[in-house]
């Protein structure tokens, strides 16, 4: 009997540690909340079920181009732009996200509006691209790249399209523009 009990609290114990909820706004390499880097376009109700999910269609699948889907809380705050990888098919999976929430953070506590000192000091800097009004810092640890506008740097690194950045050119207070997963692989 004394085994029975011990058994039956050690399966209750365990089924609880299994139940553990996903954070809506957590951001990881593979997934942010429950929309996860293999998700469907078709899925993105049942994934965001108390959100508004905004499709836009260019009507003309001639084009070529990728139509943007947009996540709003229901009070109307924007939260994620997604990109899907093929235009007009609702079985394409998503290849970009771009994090406007600033609810939305890595374990790590980056998030949308970090500086570059915080993104800097928690992730290894994979790449920074020189850009015309912009530079791209890429995180490959979170399939992450973070763009800072250039009126953030110092005045003479601002027009120089061939300098190749190193991470000391970027001062630690420049502010993150935008904040994007990368999921096209």
């Amino acid at each position: 009997m004394r085994t029975l009990l011990l058994s039956g609290i050690a399966l209750t114990l365990l089924f609880s540690s299994c139940s553990k909820t996903q954070n809506p706004f957590e951001i990881s390499k593979q997934h942010i909340g429950l929309l996860t880097d293999s998700t469907q376009v078709k899925d993105l109700n049942s994934v965001f079920p108390n959100d508004s999910v905004v499709k836009f269609i260019a009507g003309d699948e001639f084009t070529g181009s990728v139509d943007n889907i947009e996540i709003f809380e229901k009070g109307g705050n924007k939260l994620l732009t997604l990109t899907p990888k093929y235009a007009l098919d609702s079985t394409s999976v998503i290849s970009n996200v771009r994090i406007i929430d600033p609810r939305f953070k890595t374990d790590k506590n980056i998030s949308a509006i970090s500086t570059f000192k915080d993104i800097h000091s928690q992730y290894k800097i994979s790449k920074i691209s020189n850009l015309i009004n912009s530079v791209v810092v890429a995180v490959n640890d979170i399939n992450g790249s973070f763009t800072i506008d250039k009126k953030e740097l110092p005045a003479n690194l601002r027009f120089d399209m061939n300098l190749k950045f190193e991470p000391t050119h970027i001062p630690d207070d420049a502010k993150v523009k935008y904040f994007f997963l990368n999921w096209d692989n």
